[in-house]
């Protein structure tokens, strides 16, 4: 396994490895959902990259991005365990020579669910996703689908652009409790923990209720199974297209998609679950 921190050397290297290239941007603080990121590019293509990089710009809170956990070395030993081919880890420096100032516009995709909730936070997404683009030119690139948000803000991005690289999505992994993976479950305490699978059983609750029950109640029957737990502190729950993102106010106006966010202690999770 190749580890650079450096741009020029890390492309000097890609250019004499084999084509397709695939691509996996992650923050660090590796589990296994990222690891099966790597795992579907493995399969898929000749070379894998993967990123590591805790990225200043998309944290429109600094108290998140301070504790935001960062285990390069532990990172580093797994990647090798997987038989990862290359990893990126980059400085803020390296990333940002001089303060970004690149703008999108996603139209409303940036605007609502986590959007409204997180200002800025897409457009911070969308810099650094962009440059890392530049900087590998993968030929695919691989992200969860527990940010589903960002995954169709990211295929907007690649369109936008012109890129040629195929936007992959790839199955949320979950705990045995069905809690989903993320970096962020390390901040949660014991108890936190305990509670936290409630939202798989939420998300699980609104795709039997979805089969008689109108999107409405449905929203409503998720909204008061969490707050039977006074720990959680709701921000959204919302159905949507899965394609667009766009409400639906009928389950025939498209392909449901329900998404969550709530605040569990001071750890803000997110989860989502296709509903048909």
């Amino acid at each position: 396994m190749k580890v650079f921190t450096k741009i020029k050397e890390l492309q000097e290297y890609l250019a004499d490895q084999k084509h397709p290239i695939g691509f996996v941007p992650t923050m660090g603080a590796l589990h296994q959902g990222h690891l099966s990121l790597l795992e579907h590019s493995k399969k898929d293509n000749q070379t894998t990259v993967v990123s590591i990089f805790v990225n200043p710009v998309q944290f429109n809170d600094k108290n998140d991005f301070d504790k935001y956990p960062r285990l390069l070395d532990d990172d580093l030993n797994l990647l090798e365990t997987y038989n990862c081919d290359v990893v990126f880890a980059p400085s803020v420096d390296e990333m940002y020579p001089e303060p970004p100032k690149e703008s999108y516009d996603f139209g409303y995709l940036d605007k609502i669910l986590e959007g409204a909730y997180r200002p800025g936070h897409f457009n911070g997404v969308a810099i650094v996703v962009n440059r890392l683009f530049h900087i590998v030119k993968p030929d695919r690139a691989y992200f969860g689908k527990k940010d589903y948000q960002q995954y169709i803000i990211i295929k907007e991005l690649v369109k936008q652009q012109n890129l040629p690289i195929e936007i992959i999505a790839v199955p949320i992994v979950r705990e045995a409790s069905g809690l989903a993976m993320s970096s962020r479950n390390l901040r949660l305490g014991e108890n936190e923990l305990q509670v936290a699978p409630e939202i798989y059983k939420a998300l699980t609750l609104a795709k039997n209720l979805s089969r008689n029950k109108s999107i409405n109640e449905v929203k409503q029957a998720v909204i008061d199974h969490l707050r039977r737990f006074p720990d959680f502190r709701i921000e959204y729950v919302e159905i949507v297209n899965a394609e667009n993102l766009k409400p639906i106010n009928d389950w025939d106006e498209g392909n449901p998609i329900i998404l969550i966010a709530t605040w569990l202690g001071d750890v803000r999770l997110i989860d989502n679950m296709e509903l048909f």
